[in-house]
């Protein structure tokens, strides 16, 4: 008896039927036939793991994320697994699960924030990092400059310095009357030593006194706007006050701690003022990184981007309860006002 190879005995199948081969023993075209179905299946798509470090007060926006990674065309489950960790106000927490996330492996790991990417890096130093929304990606040594950014890490930074700078200016033209200004800091951040120094250099200009108010969780909140009493208050952004920003809204209001922020959802929840790029535009634009990563692109290659929009909203109802009359000329400036 002589056997044909599987693809051999595909050939001869409709012949078989039609005229008997006294060569060819049946049973092996019996055997091609069962078998050519695994030899015609096309192999299954390979689907993209990537990993997201994500601040539980940062779930509205990450969203963002994968709305735009849809636009792109990764569709979970398609051709797109995402690997999401939750993380709270733990930096060695955020190092553990960066690691985690680096053995599966995935091809990348996004974080937002400075104390999130700073622990991505750290847990996972053989893994691409996408940052999102860095205070100072070049003042916090995580790149060598935007348009080159070497080593592992790219993505989208805040422009700190100066948005602080123009928050602060904003705050006093609000508040008028005020010599010194609060400055609310995560201690844990590693940014917001830059960050001080850099609004300190502003306020001497401006005629003005800063008053230094770090926590180290948000249990301390009560006490810290508490301090602040009377007092105007620059809240520096970070993801543990982007949870409590209800909170922190409720708490100016009651101690008449007129505050600016760095995310319009705190206007939104009764804060006095927001100014900033927007949340979303971090997101959506580390969409891109991920495309582009994921194609084939080196980190080291992808210029870090920068915002070049930015927003003024202003809470009236909340300074109406402050007993705060806004300026004219700086109604005049918002791109929102809410009454």
């Amino acid at each position: 008896m002589r056997c044909l190879s599987l693809q051999q005995g595909v050939e001869v199948a409709a012949v078989a039927r039609r005229q008997a081969d006294p060569v060819v023993d049946r049973r092996c075209v019996l055997v091609g036939l069962l078998a050519a179905p695994r030899a015609w299946a096309q192999p299954a798509a390979k689907l993209a793991r990537i990993g997201v470090l994500v601040h539980s007060g940062n779930l509205q926006v990450y969203e963002e994320l994968r709305g735009a990674l849809r636009d792109l065309g990764w569709v979970e489950g398609r051709n797109l697994i995402i690997e999401r960790r939750l993380v709270d106000d733990s930096p060695q927490r955020a190092r553990q699960l960066a690691a985690e996330l680096q053995g599966l492996p995935v091809a990348l790991i996004l974080a937002s924030g400075t104390t999130m990417i700073r622990s991505a890096r750290d847990g996972a130093p053989a893994t691409p990092i996408v940052m999102i929304n860095a205070g100072d990606a070049l003042g916090s040594g995580f790149i060598a400059s935007l348009r080159r950014p070497g080593g592992n890490l790219t993505g989208t930074t805040a422009a700190g310095e100066e948005v602080l700078a123009k928050q602060l200016e904003l705050l006093s033209l609000a508040a008028p009357q005020a010599k010194t200004i609060g400055v609310l800091l995560n201690r844990a951040n590693p940014a917001n030593g830059f960050f001080f120094n850099a609004l300190s250099a502003r306020a001497r200009e401006l005629g003005l006194q800063l008053a230094r108010i770090e926590i180290d969780h948000v249990g301390e909140l009560d006490a810290a706007l508490l301090r602040a009493k009377g007092t105007p208050l620059l809240i520096i952004g970070d993801p543990m006050f982007n949870r409590e920003r209800t909170r922190i809204a409720e708490l100016s209001i009651s101690h008449r701690v007129p505050g600016i922020f760095g995310a319009r959802e705190y206007v939104a929840a009764g804060g006095l003022m927001f100014y900033n790029s927007s949340y979303a535009w971090h997101w959506r634009t580390a969409a891109a990184f991920v495309d582009k990563i994921l194609k084939g692109a080196k980190p080291s290659d992808l210029p870090v981007q920068q915002p070049t929009q930015f927003e003024l909203a202003i809470n009236l109802k909340t300074a109406k309860a402050m007993g705060i009359t806004i300026p004219l000329a700086l109604l005049q400036r918002a791109t929102e006002v809410v009454e």
